[in-house]
């Protein structure tokens, strides 16, 4: 059985295996496989150690990760109005294809819920073809080629 889980620095270097698996499907490499993960594995493993501004989930089968999404946050300028102060922005969702029909959902809905638990006013994201109407599903709407999540107002 699948589990969705918040990433750990622990996680880098299989998070970086998939990066190389997501991107290479969508485009040829420039760089090659072992130094691009070695590279990648080591900015994961920093940014989910200070857990600054990224943080990632996971979907884990037993042992193996099989899925992955990330969530930068992004500060605002502070506002007087009824509106939350910081942005979120979503990157690399990606299920191993064996593993498709579902999980992406358990991510996205992983993510979306720290999101809106952590007063984030709206998510964004630059979808793929592909994934566009998963991401409508969920209530994200378009803006020429990104799409976005609007959550709300602060809570005062």
């Amino acid at each position: 059985m699948i589990q969705i889980r918040s990433a750990a620095p622990d996680d880098a270097a299989a998070l970086a295996e998939l990066r190389w698996e997501f991107r290479v499907s969508r485009a040829p490499a420039n760089e090659p496989h072992d130094a691009f993960v070695a590279r990648c594995g080591a900015w994961m493993r920093c940014e989910l150690a200070s857990a600054a501004q990224w943080r990632a989930w996971i979907a884990v089968d037993g042992i193996a990760i099989v899925g992955q999404t990330w969530l930068q946050t992004i500060a605002k300028m502070p506002n007087p109005v009824e509106e939350r102060e910081r942005h979120a922005y979503m990157s690399n969702v990606f299920v191993r294809p064996a593993f498709r029909g579902g999980v992406g959902t358990r991510l996205l809905d992983a993510a979306v819920a720290w999101a809106k638990a952590n007063e984030i006013d709206r998510v964004i994201l630059w979808p793929s073809a592909r994934s566009v109407t998963l991401y409508e599903r969920h209530g994200f709407t378009h803006h020429g080629d990104v799409m976005e999540l609007a959550l709300g107002s602060r809570r005062r």
